[in-house]
């Protein structure tokens, strides 16, 4: 599997109850790797795909941090260091009460110039699937580098897919361009707030009914309420969620994506693995940080690592 998208530096500030403006919160902040593109690449390799790859962008000051945070949970990253851009960061304010919800304040840096010059081709030798962090939609190059990707696979008969990321940037980019931009795409994988957006339709199942028009497979994720699967315009099945304890639900639907996709190319049906999608999401609520626990000692992938100029 190859992964093309974001690896940003998290940092979690974790507070109980409202932010107090203009005076101080008591939190527990953890700086952690992180990054949508990243997370699934990484949840993937959880999953036991073995041959899982990364293409992002990173700044010079945290490029060796996160190439070696990559290896340890088993994915080949293939990271261009950017001399001009330092590496994403998002501060995740996540509130400790029982849904352990969070807001994001977002700095994209160098994941907003990814483009088709860091692309080649032979990125996707020997892979049997090409999925795509939504992020890339949100900057000029990033959607030019969708394309190039996207045709890439295609000619090689290499499935895609792609998880819209945020529907406040959804909301920026406009929807009839969006859809536009996927045009093609094998499967889509949105949050259900997500769907709704594309659609204007309120319902979640009806919003992933519609999809799935448009994209011939389209996987709901519905926090809570588990997933729905849509073909062809209708739903499928609704996989109910697995039991968790929320601790922090940052990266819960990377985690989704990671091990569904994982699963498909493990020849399991949708169904099956939209539940692993399930199990995954749930581990991940009941960990802080987007990430699975790294691989223990042991041979690690090979890494490559190249300088833009």
């Amino acid at each position: 599997m190859l992964v093309v998208g974001d690896v940003v530096t998290d940092v979690v500030a974790r507070h109980r109850g409202p932010l107090a403006s203009g005076t101080d919160t008591v939190s527990v902040i953890r700086t952690l790797p992180g990054g949508a593109g990243a997370n699934v690449a990484c949840w993937a390799a959880h999953r036991g795909c073995p041959d899982v790859r990364l293409l992002g962008r990173v700044g010079t000051e945290s490029a060796a941090w996160h190439e070696r945070e990559l290896t340890a949970c088993g994915v080949r990253p293939r990271l261009v260091v950017d001399p001009q851009a330092a590496t994403g960061t998002v501060i995740c304010l996540v509130d400790t009460g029982a849904a352990a919800e969070r807001t994001f304040l977002t700095d994209s840096g160098a994941s907003l110039r990814l483009g088709p010059e860091d692309w080649s081709d032979a990125l996707l030798d020997g892979v049997g699937r090409l999925h795509l962090s939504g992020y890339l939609l949100f900057s000029e190059s990033g959607r030019a580098l969708v394309g190039t990707a996207s045709a890439a696979a295609r000619a090689r008969g290499v499935p895609v897919s792609l998880d819209p990321a945020s529907a406040g940037f959804l909301a920026d980019l406009g929807v009839d361009r969006f859809l536009t931009l996927v045009e093609g795409m094998d499967v889509l994988l949105p949050s259900r707030a997500e769907a709704c957006l594309l659609t204007g339709l309120l319902d979640g199942a009806a919003a992933a009914a519609a999809l799935s028009r448009v994209v011939p497979l389209v996987v709901s994720k519905e926090g809570v309420d588990g997933a729905l699967v849509a073909r062809d315009g209708a739903v499928l099945v609704r996989v109910p969620a697995a039991p968790a304890t929320p601790l922090d639900t940052t990266g819960a639907g990377d985690a989704f994506t990671g091990a569904f996709l994982a699963a498909l190319l493990a020849c399991a049906d949708e169904m099956a693995a939209a539940a692993e999608g399930c199990r995954a999401g749930a581990r991940a609520v009941e960990r802080v940080g987007g990430r699975p626990p790294a691989r223990g000692e042991g041979a690690v992938p090979t890494t490559h690592r190249t300088h833009a100029g």
